[in-house]
C-alpha cells in the first residue's frame, strides 16, 4: 500500500514552525505523523511545498516510483499524531473500504483500495491537491474515523498535553526499555543519578538511548527524552515535556516541545512552548505563559488575531533562531525562523530578523549570514551543510520578505 503524506493549501497557517520543514515532522505528544505513518506496510511518499522537496529526503527516503496499481492512503500532513486515532485509521484501512474523512471542506484522509493514477507523472503537492478537488474524492463515502488537524501553531501545544500520556504508553510498549524505578523506563545503558527525584503519578518518564541526566534534577511525567539528549544538573521538567534527539535542556521546562539539535541549556523558564530545531536559547531566556488577567490568550497570525481559548500559552519558535542572554518573551508570541532575538519580545518576530525592538531596532538578517551561521552550527554536531540546505535558506528568505517589511509597525501588546 502507498502512503502519501500531503501538505494542503492551508499549511502556511502553521508558520513559523513549519516554514523550514514539512508539517508531518511536527512533534506533538512525543510523536510525529511521520512516525505513525511508518507503522503501515508499503512505500511512504511526501507531497510538500515545492521549495521543501530538496530536503524532504531527510525524512522520507526517495522511492523508485509510485505504484498506481497498489492501494493508496492519503493523509493530510497537518494531522495530529494521536495514537488512539491512529488505531481507528488502521482498522478502517484494514477493511479495504474506500472512503474519505473531511471537515470544513478540508480532506484529512482518503483511501483508494484499488488503482489510483495521480494527475501528473509523479507525486507533487499540486497533483494531490488536484485530486482532492476532483469527483474521484468528492464522491467517496464518508469514513467514520475521528481525526484532528493542526490549524495554527498553538494547536500543537493544546494537543501535546492532551495526548502525551497515551502516546508514551505506545512508545513504551513498542520500544526496548527497562523499568529503572517506578514509572521510569530507560533504554539499555541509561541510568539516573541517585539524587534524581521522579514523580510519575501523572505519566511515564521515557529515556532513550544515550540520554544523560545530571544530578539533583526533578522530573515530573509525562516526559520523553529522545536519543542523546542531555538534561543539565538541577533541571526541573514538569508536565508534558518532549525533548528531541541531540538536545541540551536545563533550567525549568513545563509542558513544552523542543525539537532535535536545539539548546535550552541554562537557567530560565520555558513553558507551554514549541521550540524548533537548531534553536539556541541564551542563558536566562524566560517566557510568560500566563496573562496577568488570567484570561484566555489571543495570538496574532498575520492580520488575524485568534482567541486560542487557552489560559496557558507562550510561544512558537521557528528553526535556527537564537535568543540573547536574559531575553524575555511575552505571552502568546510567534518567533520566526533564522532570527536573532534580544531584550524584551513584545510582538511577533519575523523570520530572518535581528529583533531588538525594546532597544529601538529591528533589522533584516541576510540569508548569507544564516548560511555561515548554519555551517558553524552543523559542524559543531558533526553534520555536513549541503547545497540543498543553503538553497532552502535562500528560498525561505525570499518567501518571508513581506513579513519582514511589516516588522517596523508599532508594537501590538
Amino acid at each position: 500500500m502507498n502512503i502519501v503524506l500531503f501538505e494542503d493549501q492551508h499549511v502556511r497557517q502553521l508558520d513559523p514552525i513549519t516554514l523550514s520543514r514539512p508539517a508531518y515532522t511536527i512533534t506533538c505528544g512525543s510523536l510525529r505523523l511521520l512516525d505513525l505513518a511508518r507503522m503501515f506496510d508499503g512505500p511512504l511518499h511526501g507531497a510538500v511545498r515545492p521549495y521543501l522537496t530538496g530536503t524532504q529526503h531527510d525524512y522520507i527516503a526517495p522511492q523508485p516510483s509510485y505504484e498506481p496499481q497498489e492501494p493508496t492512503l492519503l493523509l493530510n500532513a497537518r494531522l495530529v499524531p494521536e495514537v488512539d486515532c491512529w488505531k481507528s485509521l488502521r482498522e478502517w484501512v484494514s477493511r479495504g473500504q474506500p472512503g474519505q474523512v473531511a471537515t470544513d471542506n478540508t480532506v484529512l484522509a482518503a483511501f483508494f483500495p484499488h488503482k489510483w493514477t495521480p494527475a501528473e507523472d509523479r507525486l507533487t503537492q499540486q497533483s494531490v491537491l488536484t485530486l482532492l478537488g476532483s469527483d474521484a474524492v468528492q464522491q467517496l463515502p464518508t469514513a467514520h474515523v475521528t481525526l484532528r488537524l493542526f490549524a495554527y501553531p498553538h494547536d500543537v501545544i493544546a494537543n501535546h498535553e492532551r495526548i502525551m500520556r497515551n502516546n508514551l504508553e505506545h512508545r513504551r510498549a513498542e520500544g526496548d526499555y527497562r523499568e529503572v524505578t517506578e514509572g521510569v523506563f530507560a533504554a539499555p545503558g541509561v541510568s539516573l543519578p541517585p539524587q534524581t527525584v521522579c514523580d510519575t503519578s501523572n505519566g511515564l518518564i521515557l529515556l532513550d538511548e544515550g540520554v544523560r541526566v545530571g544530578p539533583f534534577c526533578y522530573l515530573q511525567g509525562p516526559i520523553h527524552a529522545a536519543r542523546g539528549a542531555r538534561i543539565s544538573p538541577h533541571s526541573v521538567l514538569t508536565g508534558a515535556v518532549a525533548v528531541g534527539h541531540t538536545t541540551k535542556v536545563g533550567g525549568e521546562v513545563q509542558n513544552s516541545i523542543i525539537e532535535p539539535y536545539s539548546n535550552k541549556q541554562h537557567f530560565g523558564f520555558l513553558g507551554h512552548a514549541y521550540v524548533g530545531s537548531w534553536v539556541n536559547l541564551g542563558a536566562g531566556t524566560t517566557n510568560s505563559n500566563l496573562k496577568n488577567t488570567y484570561g484566555t490568550i489571543r495570538v496574532q497570525y498575520g492580520a488575524t488575531k485568534i482567541d486560542t481559548q487557552m489560559q496557558f500559552l507562550c510561544c512558537g519558535i521557528g528553526d535556527s533562531t537564537k535568543t540573547a542572554i536574559n531575553t524575555s518573551i511575552y505571552t502568546g508570541k510567534m518567533i520566526g525562523a533564522c532570527s536573532n532575538v534580544y531584550g524584551v519580545v513584545t510582538t511577533n518576530v519575523p523570520s530572518f530578523a535581528n529583533y531588538a525592538r525594546s532597544f529601538g531596532e529591528v533589522t533584516e538578517l541576510p540569508a548569507s549570514v544564516m548560511e555561515t551561521t548554519q555551517r558553524r552550527m552543523f559542524s559543531r554536531r558533526g553534520v555536513e551543510q549541503r547545497p540543498c540546505d543553503i538553497q532552502l535558506l535562500r528560498d525561505m528568505y525570499e518567501l518571508e520578505t513581506k513579513t519582514r517589511q511589516l516588522a517596523n509597525h508599532p508594537p501590538s501588546l
